[in-house]
């Protein structure tokens, strides 16, 4: 199976603080670190490092070109990756002293996908074949549509979660992965087994997996729920912790029970 990471590729600013910025308030950061990221890149990344064969696909502006070499160091293959005049689109991340991040992120290269692109992009993939997505580029429902005609797998995660997702073709999508916050908004219920249960009646044939914090993720499919622990270890930066649940989960997802369980642990190494 080929796996397409149809994702961001961002420059993260990381701001490291001993408590969140308030309202009209100026603070001094203890630190300013510049790296490479995006909920799409560390995707890929965290495929590739669980052994799975990733290609990935985004825009990156002029100042860009250091993400295109993080994602070939990976091992991700950069070659669908294009250039635009947009600027690279970024995040501004404060991370306090508990690990916990706030993060504002400006869309830039990663708006500028339209359908020329994507015809592109998904001409190389087909039947067996598996695209990621999460909601941070645009023309999502585009590239749904257009990869589900030509018979590849949907993997979606609805982050960030905003009011266009419910205008989403989410019939389409195979695996959905969220945390609790994204399964409630999606679902209306708080609890995950049953916002799991509403979402698997609007879409029987999907896999749903939660991720629940310090509490581990749950999975449910059609015949199959279950929970998973989480690995008990110190935080100190959560930014990416989830992208690697999900991506070790999508590459596991033959094995579903240790797909749910390496997931968990692989989240602690990330």
């Amino acid at each position: 199976m080929r796996i397409l990471n149809f994702g961001s590729l961002n420059i993260d600013y990381v701001y490291r603080l001993d408590a969140f910025v308030a309202p009209g308030e100026t603070k001094a950061a203890s630190s300013l670190t510049v790296n490479a990221g995006g909920k799409g890149l560390n995707q890929s990344i965290a495929l590739a490092k669980a052994g799975g064969k990733v290609s990935h696909a985004g825009k990156i502006g002029p100042e860009g070109a250091f993400l295109l070499e993080t994602l070939e160091k990976g091992g991700v293959d950069a070659s669908l990756v294009e250039r635009s005049e947009e600027a690279t689109g970024h995040a501004i991340i404060q991370v306090d002293d508990e690990g916990r991040n706030c993060i504002i992120i400006h869309g830039g290269a990663n708006r500028d996908i339209d359908g020329a692109y994507i015809g592109r992009v998904l001409s190389a993939f087909g039947p067996g074949d598996l695209i990621l997505l999460q909601n941070e580029i645009a023309s999502i429902p585009l590239i749904m549509k257009k990869a589900h005609a030509s018979g590849i797998k949907i993997a979606m995660n609805p982050s960030p979660l905003g009011p266009e997702f419910s205008s989403y073709p989410l019939e389409l999508v195979d695996i959905f992965i969220m945390n609790e916050i994204e399964a409630a908004g999606l679902s209306g219920e708080p609890e995950p087994e049953r916002a799991a249960k509403v979402l698997l009646a609007r879409r029987p044939e999907a896999r749903i997996v939660i991720t629940l914090g310090s509490e581990g993720a749950f999975y449910a499919d059609s015949g199959t729920s279950l929970r998973r622990p989480a690995h008990r270890v110190k935080a100190v930066d959560t930014t990416a912790g989830k992208q690697n649940v999900r991506e070790k989960d999508c590459h596991r997802d033959s094995n579903r029970g240790n797909a749910r369980n390496y997931g968990c642990a692989g989240n602690h190494r990330a």
